[in-house]
């Protein structure tokens, strides 16, 4: 996939920083590789297929001249909690730091709560929301020791209110609202911030990969979905919220309206859910 990025602004550039990216494979974290690598970055990439991460760390040094020494291929399993802390420690070994953890990895879902098993509902659970937990609370005491330190968490609009066919899904974006809201009142003091992002329908893969009720993948794309923004644009609007150290942002077209009509007029929006096409 050709990838154009255009980073000028001074407060986007990231020399001398360590970034490490989940799901950085394809989709959005594939997008923000490019962007930090354009943007003068140190990356950490991962993901469970290492032939993919190859594959987009050779694109990155194609498209933004960065040597092959500004990479790290770290592949990862998110439902894998116990093997979290020493890929930490790998990636800690690398540069000595890790400056900004990027929570992109995880998995979607396409299926109604009544035809959806609870095995698809803990699988959804534990790589969107434990392997992210459980791979922040093996990176905090490096943050804090080093009193600094960015996490990165890629929600999602239905983080913040649930739709129809994405139960499960909603359910696990909505825990790390909580988790991460409250873990960023508690590292304020220790020089850690925390910015939640909220995309809506990216072109990607997402609803491809996305689990029906048995666990199977959908293996097709959303017209939502296909239709939505692109990877790189969404990536460019990550890097200037992180630039800033934005608490929250959504991204997206007018599917982001529904934050505003549930926070202001929610039997309204209950009303126009109910019947919104959303796949």
């Amino acid at each position: 996939m050709p990838y154009s990025i255009n980073i000028t602004a001074q407060n986007m550039k990231f020399p001398n920083t360590t970034v490490w990216i989940t799901g950085a494979s394809s989709g959005i974290g594939e997008a923000l590789a490019h962007a930090f690598a354009h943007a003068g970055a140190q990356l950490i990439l991962s993901a469970r297929r290492s032939n993919e991460l190859e594959r987009v760390k050779a694109d990155c040094m194609r498209s933004s001249g960065a040597p092959a020494e500004r990479f790290l291929i770290l592949p990862l399993d998110l439902a894998d909690a116990a093997s979290l802390p020493n890929k930490t420690q790998e990636a800690l070994r690398w540069r000595g730091s890790v400056d900004i953890m990027i929570h992109n990895g995880g998995v979607s879902q396409r299926s109604l709560a009544k035809e959806t098993t609870i095995d698809v509902d803990r699988r959804i659970m534990e790589v969107d929301f434990f392997g992210t937990v459980a791979l922040t609370k093996a990176l905090l005491p490096s943050m804090i020791q080093q009193r600094r330190g960015h996490l990165v968490v890629i929600s999602s609009l239905v983080g913040k209110f649930g739709t129809p066919m994405r139960s499960g899904y909603s359910a696990a974006k909505h825990a790390l609202h909580g988790f991460f809201d409250a873990l960023r009142a508690e590292t304020h003091k220790d020089g850690i911030a925390v910015t939640i992002i909220c995309p809506g329908f990216i072109k990607t893969q997402v609803s491809v990969n996305a689990v029906t009720g048995d666990g199977s993948a959908q293996g097709i794309m959303d017209n939502a979905q296909a239709n939505g923004m692109s990877a790189e644009e969404c990536a460019k609007r990550i890097l200037k919220a992180v630039s800033t150290k934005k608490l929250e942002v959504y991204i997206g077209g007018r599917e982001t309206i529904g934050i505003y009509l549930k926070r202001f007029v929610p039997t309204l929006f209950a009303r126009i859910l109910r019947n919104a096409k959303v796949t």
